[in-house]
């Protein structure tokens, strides 16, 4: 299917696009208006946009039904501050509680169950039960249109990071298998970053990887290595000197010296990918190889 954006409504674009878009943190925030009243609410349309100045934006679009603008957006026209307050599994029930449409002086952390926690320096309160919270001053807000469906674009300098102790490691490291983050996708769907499915991807940073293009063609046109697993393959510097040390008394098997040698081979290097283990991949590659190359 193809869709022009131009035939769909407003609905059914934001509709598509969720569930593509995605996942999506959750931006918590918390303001105040001219008079001190809290509002409480999360917005989906959240991401950090730069290291310095440290700047995070979310987006409080206009509602779609009747064009009307949401209470957070009116409280930082009057006072230009806001909490951001991360949202995990624990508190997800809460936060989804604290969406709903109160009238305007109705405190959601009273309705959604929240702890006020007073923040440092600006103004709003931060959710005692986040464990990470950013307290953030608006630089800009910048509409992006006048019509329902049409976002807000809140530019927020972070001026203040509180974590939870128990997400640091006694260097001050952060430790990512112990923030269970939450996060949107498309209509009732969320999902949960835990550490049953976390990964690591490791990064070239500026050392250049070979390239899959670098790659033998019997890697490259195996019938059993994924672009996943070519990848691994190629974000090395250089194809690797046999190790002498290499345990590879497994290619002496009759797993690897009878039937379909190669496709054997790869499907054995698969598993060690899969793994993680990208150099004893290699290790089984460059040894006894078969006749069309790897």
């Amino acid at each position: 299917m193809i869709f022009n954006l131009s035939d769909l409504t407003t609905v059914e674009k934001q509709y598509y696009l969720q569930h593509v878009v995605a996942p999506r943190p959750i931006c918590f925030a918390s303001t105040v208006d001219k008079e001190g009243k809290v509002n409480l609410s999360p917005f989906s349309f959240f991401n950090m946009f730069s290291s310095d100045p440290p700047v995070v934006i979310f987006s409080p679009s206009r509602r779609v039904r009747d064009n009307t603008t949401k209470h957070t957006l009116q409280n930082l026209a009057e006072v230009p501050e806001v909490v951001i307050n991360i949202v995990t599994y624990d508190m997800v029930q809460q936060t989804s509680l604290a969406s709903c449409e109160y009238p305007k002086g109705i405190d959601e952390f009273v309705k959604a169950g929240f702890t006020k926690e007073a923040a440092t320096i600006v103004s709003p309160p931060m959710v005692k039960e986040s464990k990470a919270k950013l307290e953030c001053r608006v630089l800009e807000i910048k509409s992006l249109g006048t019509q329902g469906g049409a976002g807000n674009l809140v530019i927020c300098e972070v001026i203040c990071l509180h974590l939870d102790d128990s997400l640091l490691t006694d260097e001050k490291k952060f430790d990512q298998t112990k923030l269970e983050l939450v996060a949107r996708l498309g209509g009732d769907w969320y999902c949960k970053v835990s550490k049953d499915n976390l990964f690591i991807v490791a990064k070239p940073n500026v050392q250049l990887g070979i390239g899959i293009d670098a790659l033998p063609d019997a890697l490259r046109n195996s019938a059993i290595l994924t672009g996943n697993h070519l990848g691994k393959l190629a974000n090395v510097q250089q194809i690797p000197a046999l190790d002498p040390a290499f345990n590879d008394e497994i290619l002496k098997t009759p797993f690897f010296t009878e039937g379909d040698i190669e496709m054997k081979r790869h499907r054995f290097v698969a598993g060690l990918l899969d793994e993680n283990k990208v150099n004893d991949a290699w290790q089984i590659l460059i040894r006894n190889r078969a006749p069309k190359g790897l």
